[in-house]
């Protein structure tokens, strides 16, 4: 299997924020913010893993700034590690002004995202070969952030969390 590199999944997707999407503060519903970042991840892992793939978990939201209703929404999605059957897809969430078109970063999230077969079955995936140094930085962290998951679920033992040693050992 081929490696591939995270502009190969990088997806974008814009919009804007009609009345029926947004709150009694006229902002976007942060459910439907969650939906758009959830296809777009989809996209994004499909690209990479060319299979049916299935949301995971969502490892991280971050809700910095409300999206007014009218803005212009971009969704920008791509992966950020690979690994056996698994990806964890990075979500940049930008508004434009409306005013000024000054693009503004509002939020971001990290999804994980299982690749199946036909049956449903998890299957295996090419690697993932970061290129920019923001790239490396958020496939570095991956790892880190996926040990970290496995401990907290039980089902690694800190001691096995070779990232994570600093955190839960004495040295």
């Amino acid at each position: 299997m081929k490696a591939k590199r995270p502009r190969d999944s990088r997806t974008i997707m814009t919009d804007m924020v009609l009345p029926s999407e947004s709150n009694p503060l006229n902002n976007l519903f942060g459910g439907e913010l969650l939906a758009r970042m959830d296809r777009a991840g989809s996209i994004a892992a499909r690209r990479h893993s060319r299979r049916i793939t299935v949301t995971a978990s969502v490892n991280h939201v971050a809700f910095n700034r409300s999206v007014p209703l009218g803005s212009v929404v971009t969704v920008e999605a791509a992966i950020s590690r690979a690994f056996n059957t698994s990806m964890e897809v990075y979500i940049d969430v930008w508004m434009e002004d409306r005013f000024s078109g000054e693009r503004i970063k509002a939020n971001e999230a990290i999804y994980t995202f299982v690749a199946v077969d036909d049956a449903g079955i998890p299957t295996t995936i090419p690697e993932l070969v970061p290129e920019t140094e923001l790239e490396k930085e958020r496939f570095a962290g991956a790892l880190r952030r996926k040990q970290l998951s496995l401990v907290l679920a039980g089902k690694m033992k800190p001691a096995e969390a070779t990232e994570l040693r600093a955190l839960f050992l004495d040295n």
